[in-house]
């Protein structure tokens, strides 16, 4: 019996052309978007996936073409914020046809097809080495999804990535080195620790970190219509991460109701003027390297 390292090149297996042509559909499919942009963080609950949202709606209310990919595939937010659950991906003449919101906003997530009581499942073939098997699988229905969704025409896409800062930079590979980044902390010396690992994984790369946000900057008080300190004064104290704030957004409880009910759309206020301004610095930030 042959053992690993007696196998010459890939078996007979063909996985290097296979490879090759995953990349070549890929590349077919998004040729038709300027721009790549991750939200990611490595930090899980900072409120990654909402913004996510939010940078897309404010980058269409600047007139740009914006569009959600979900790479959380264990825990899809974006299906239940765009209000698209139980949506499944359909044939088009171009490929998988873009699930789009009310308002037209293309969203695909695994959350669409997966209800939110059950996880994704992928069988393996190695019994008690099912972790590796499932790395890989994940991976490859991510790049599926880069290669037969019809994107069409965008602006931007936008890549909500899972918590992990090796994931951060496993996505870094997978996406290209075209692929810009937005990290996304709060304001905990905690939370900017995670944040700043993700950071210096992406050092290595030849991918541009655009800067990061500060979400729950402070919590957005209704009836004195004013911000308040949320994780105490000496966590606004924290060092900056080293790379530019793009903007500092404070929680807004009526964001949390609409998103939970999959209605994005927030009222006027800080938390909105907030995004805008983040969304306003990555259309400048990705005009000068362009």
């Amino acid at each position: 019996m042959k053992t690993y390292f007696d196998v010459e090149g890939d078996g007979g297996s063909d996985v290097l052309g296979q490879v090759l042509r995953q990349r070549e559909r890929i590349a077919h499919a998004m040729a038709g978007i300027d721009h790549v942009v991750a939200i990611g963080s490595g930090k899980g609950g900072v409120g990654k996936s909402t913004l996510t949202m939010q940078l897309a709606l404010a980058l269409e209310r600047a007139k740009r073409r914006c569009a959600i990919l979900d790479a959380d595939l264990n825990g899809p937010c974006q299906a239940r914020l765009a209000g698209l659950e139980n949506v499944p991906l359909l044939p088009g003449d171009r490929g998988m046809a873009l699930p789009r919101t009310l308002r037209g906003l293309g969203v695909v997530s695994v959350g669409s097809m997966v209800p939110e009581a059950k996880h994704l499942e992928f069988e393996s073939v190695a019994e008690g080495d099912t972790h590796v098997w499932r790395a890989t699988r994940e991976f490859n229905l991510f790049q599926q999804l880069l290669g037969l969704v019809d994107w069409g025409r965008l602006d931007f896409l936008l890549v909500d990535l899972p918590p992990g800062a090796e994931r951060t930079l496993q996505y870094a590979e997978v996406l290209g080195p075209a692929a810009r980044f937005v990290l996304v902390t709060i304001p905990s010396a905690l939370a900017r620790g995670v944040v700043a690992r993700s950071a210096a994984a992406l050092e290595g790369t030849p991918n541009e970190v655009i800067g990061y946000i500060e979400n729950m900057s402070g919590y957005y008080c209704g009836t004195c219509d004013g911000v308040r300190s949320l994780f105490g004064e000496g966590a606004a104290e924290a060092a900056e991460l080293g790379f530019p704030c793009l903007a500092r957004v404070p929680f807004d409880p009526r964001l949390a109701s609409a998103s939970d009910a999959g209605e994005p759309d927030l009222p006027r206020g800080p938390a909105l003027r907030a995004i805008d301004e983040a969304a306003a610095q990555i259309l400048s930030r990705v005009a000068k390297t362009t």
